[in-house]
């Protein structure tokens, strides 16, 4: 699409695209290293919370600062402590892994608020459609993370991987030349706080609550199914493809979604798509290892996948405050609403099977696609 050619759109997109790879190693990585279900679960929690919670912070701050510092930093910040991670061993590697995520914190509700402006002056308004392409190369990030960092590991041990943050060093510099001229973000105008308000509690509950299923759910699957597979007799190489593909689907699903939901009412785009996700997860908790699984895991993520631009530019039309302020809320909540579910459901997976949490899974996007139908589309 033409927005592609945006330098700045480009560069945003691009520096999501490594901020997201780097997110994305991390599963296969503590698979590799031999943790649990329960200590994966437990680290990705860490990670996703340290991340997510202070996200709105950074939000914040970028309202008053511009977009700057704060997303190139974010992208270079991460390629430092990463690094760390990978030369320091045990607990205090693991800790430098924690640090890092501060920079996918710092980095994403800028972006976020970035994609948004550039669509509404480059698409004509169709600020969906360019929040969900810049998501989609984020999710791009999650679908060639695990599936590189499954190979660089099945080759060349864990000094390979060093390869991922040498790659992202010139992306953060570019972002850093891109964004020089480091304008703040604009005001929200007093109609628009009148329509914020207009909104109310009840909306701001369902959405809340469709978000929280809809992240958990993809949490569970990203994070747990490299385990379930390795646990199945396959190698890193086929459990890092796996999560991969469900972040693939993810990506391509978020567009189709971001889509739909310039062209028709966003309520019935989100709860269409996450009442058809059930099926392929549901279907993928009975048959265990099979080559089956190529399609129903990327088409479990698209179907989830397509939901989540569409929950962040609801966000960022009715909570008050700086859209990057909101974005953070939005993303923090999200991210770690999903992380607090993966712990009780990596509990689960170690008394139960990953099998039952899937059937769990499945009875949570069946809840969430009737809430959805509440979410009537605000106006701006």
């Amino acid at each position: 699409m033409s927005i592609f050619l945006d330098s700045i759109f480009s560069s945003i997109a691009l520096s999501h695209f490594m901020v997201d790879t780097f997110n994305a190693s991390r599963p296969v990585l503590l698979t590799y290293l031999g943790l649990s279900e329960w200590e994966i679960a437990l680290f990705s929690t860490i990670y996703i919370w340290t991340s997510a919670l202070t996200q709105p912070f950074f939000g914040w701050v970028s309202d008053r600062t511009g977009p700057r510092w704060l997303a190139a930093g974010g992208v270079l910040w991460m390629t430092v402590f990463y690094s760390a991670a990978l030369f320091i061993p045990g607990n205090v590697g693991l800790g430098c892994l924690i640090v890092a995520a501060l920079g996918s914190s710092a980095f994403h509700p800028v972006g976020a608020v970035q994609a948004t402006l550039r669509g509404r002056d480059l698409l004509k308004g169709r600020e969906t459609t360019a929040t969900s392409l810049f998501f989609m190369a984020g999710q791009l990030g999650h679908f060639i993370g695990p599936i590189i960092t499954g190979f660089i590991l099945a080759s060349y041990k864990l000094p390979g991987m060093f390869i991922v943050p040498v790659v992202s060093i010139p992306i953060g510099f570019a972002l850093l030349n891109q964004l020089r001229e480091n304008h703040p973000h604009p005001k929200p105008s007093q109609a628009t706080h009148s329509n914020r308000a207009k909104a109310g509690l009840l909306f701001i509950v369902v959405l809340a609550l469709v978000a929280a299923m809809q992240s958990w759910a993809q949490a569970n699957m990203v994070n747990l199914i490299p385990k379930y597979i390795k646990d199945l007799g396959q190698g890193a190489t086929i459990y890092g493809s796996m999560a991969g593909l469900f972040m693939g689907g993810s990506a391509l699903g978020n567009v189709f979604g971001g889509y739909l939901g310039d062209r028709y009412s966003k309520r019935f785009v989100a709860s269409g798509v996450l009442f058809f996700s059930a099926f392929p997860i549901y279907l993928v908790s009975l048959i265990g290892w099979s080559w089956w699984l190529y399609i129903l895991v990327p088409l479990a993520g698209a179907l989830t996948g397509a939901v989540h631009s569409i929950m962040v530019v609801f966000a960022q039309r009715i909570i008050p405050g700086g859209m990057a302020l909101a974005s953070g809320l939005a993303l923090g909540f999200i991210f770690s609403s999903g992380a607090l579910g993966l712990l009780y459901t990596g509990h689960l997976a170690e008394l139960y099977g990953f099998p039952f949490v899937l059937t769990f899974t499945t009875a949570m996007v069946l809840i969430a696609a009737p809430l959805a139908l509440f979410l009537k589309d605000p106006v701006i």
